[in-house]
């Protein structure tokens, strides 16, 4: 198997389930550099470029909302799920269970 052809595969693959697992990891009020670390250390590597521009999307479709924290010697914007986001996971993780049963069935 060509690595180019497989890592194309793979990168297709994991380019919706960087939205689940932001939701999921946002239960709880993070700004954008600790999520990308949280992600990393759960084995999804994002780059900024791709992480921010969705957070502002997310926060558009009113998905997640935001907050500055200012007491700390540098401003951060800490973004956290909001109850349609809350919805949202919900629906893709019973979305994403239903795929692996079907999937499973076809092996």
């Amino acid at each position: 198997m060509d690595d180019e052809m497989l890592a194309a595969h793979v990168q297709e693959l994991r380019r919706g389930t960087v939205v689940v697992a932001a939701l999921g990891i946002l239960r709880e009020p993070t700004y954008g550099y600790a999520l990308l670390e949280q992600l990393e250390q759960a084995g999804f590597r994002v780059d900024g470029n791709t992480l921010y521009p969705l957070l502002r999307r997310l926060e558009k479709q009113q998905l997640l909302t935001s907050e500055w924290n200012t007491e700390e010697s540098r401003p951060r914007k800490f973004y956290r799920v909001a109850p349609a986001g809350e919805a949202l996971l919900t629906a893709l993780l019973e979305e994403w269970r239903s795929l692996d049963t079907s999937i499973e069935k076809l092996r």
